[in-house]
């Protein structure tokens, strides 16, 4: 039995004894939009810090929770904050939770994330579905011994989001009369933002907004075989010619002033989801 294994199984342990609902869903909450948590009915929240081989989130806004509940009626799994590369933990320990809400039971990952706006045709306070991403991290969780129990060694990375969910995610949008944009996202390390050549080379290859999460978290995902979901929210301008420097008060504002219009796309995808 591999260390990585046990760590799941124990950690997967600890959390039945909080609550027996197997959920369906893992969610990640991302910056600023932690507040979600809110929307969980019956909510059991275990911080980080009590979980056996979970790390802690040191980064700002990420109030650090692992909450078991329901909403729309649907087992959740939600991380009120994650934890990043760029705090100094390993890709395992970043991506472990991810393994656990796997080994509970949930099937699909829904991730949401705050991240810069390269493309033009975008502005602050935009919201959009993950269609593909580009790691430019410098790392990867599947690196070492694999565990056939856990996925297998080479994962096809063809479908990194689900085409479904990503149409689903569009048709309640048109229902909601919200518009939602399409977004192919790079992961950087950080915890530095970029310089404008950086911004001008990420836009070059292809990526439309750029963060420093969710790659390594949507990378162990579907090595275990769920379906994932990418949600962001566009937080501050990007565009070379033009820069500014970023405030961490006009990004979290900005997160909190799309909170709604995310909560309102969440739970509607959750209650229309297909079972599996």
């Amino acid at each position: 039995m591999s260390d990585l294994y046990t760590r799941i199984q124990t950690a997967a342990a600890f959390l039945r004894e909080r609550s027996a609902r197997a959920p369906e869903f893992g969610l990640i909450l991302g910056t600023g939009l932690g507040d979600l948590a809110g929307r969980i009915e019956d909510a059991v929240a275990v911080p980080y810090g009590d979980i056996p081989h979970f790390v802690e989130s040191t980064a700002t806004s990420h109030q650090g929770n692992l909450v078991l509940g329901t909403i729309e009626g649907r087992a959740v799994c939600v991380m009120q904050g994650r934890v990043h590369y760029y705090e100094g933990y390993s890709m395992e320990e970043v991506t472990l939770p991810v393994r656990v809400m796997r080994a509970l039971g949930a099937h699909s990952l829904i991730m949401s994330n705050a991240v810069g706006g390269m493309n033009p045709h975008h502005r602050p306070g935009d919201i959009g579905v993950m269609v593909d991403h580009i790691n430019l991290m410098g790392g990867n969780p599947l690196i070492g011994p694999n565990d056939e129990r856990l996925g297998p060694r080479f994962p096809d990375m063809s479908e990194p989001y689900d085409r479904g969910y990503i149409a689903l995610c569009d048709e309640l949008a048109l229902d909601l009369r919200l518009p939602l944009r399409h977004f192919v996202y790079v992961a950087v390390a950080g915890p530095n933002l970029e310089t404008a050549a950086e911004y001008r080379f990420l836009r070059q290859i292809g990526a439309d907004t750029v963060g420093m999460s969710s790659v390594p978290e949507n990378l162990v995902a579907v090595h275990s075989g769920m379906k994932v979901l990418g949600l962001s929210v566009i937080t501050d301008a990007c565009f070379p010619d033009n820069l500014h420097p970023a405030r961490v008060e006009d990004i979290l504002r900005t997160a909190s002033e799309a909170r709604p219009r995310l909560e309102a796309l969440v739970t509607g995808f959750i209650r229309r989801a297909p079972r599996p």
